[in-house]
């Protein structure tokens, strides 16, 4: 065997080895590039619903805070109803008629009208059981929406 032909041996060999060696590594980046895939589209999902949970939480809050603006707004012109004399706060309620039979001259069977220095505490209880509703209500939702999912 001439030198030319051992040479021409050695250069087959080596480049059947270089095309294993890139045959290889190609099909290990190939399957990096499935994985990554395969990541990506998981993320892409997450994501999806993450988006979609966060509109929904959008959506409640949304709804909450118009109503609790809506029930403030109402207390508001009551407040201002009372102050201008328009509207009084009358207390509506059931008393335990006394077992000693005396008579009374109150007339128990319509509500009562309170001192005006009373009805803006009224009014201002009234606001905040309004507020404590509807957060306690925004609270309930945002757990199931979120919690229960």
């Amino acid at each position: 065997m001439s030198w030319a032909e051992k040479a021409l041996i050695v250069i087959l060999a080596s480049m059947v080895g270089v095309i294993y060696f890139l045959s290889d590594s190609i099909n290990s980046k190939n399957e990096r590039i499935k994985q990554l895939n395969n990541d990506l589209l998981m993320q892409v999902a997450i994501t999806a619903d993450y988006e979609k949970r966060i509109n929904s939480l959008h959506e409640l809050d949304t709804k909450h805070t118009t109503e609790l603006t809506n029930a403030k707004a109402e207390i508001d012109k009551l407040r201002d109803d009372v102050r201008s004399g328009r509207k009084r706060v009358y207390i509506n309620a059931d008393c335990p008629s006394s077992e000693n039979g005396s008579t009374s001259s109150v007339d128990v069977s319509r509500p009562t009208p309170v001192a005006r220095d009373t009805e803006e505490n009224i009014l201002n209880l009234e606001e905040q059981l309004e507020t404590l509703e509807k957060q306690y209500l925004g609270l309930r939702d945002w757990y199931f929406a979120e919690c229960k999912h």
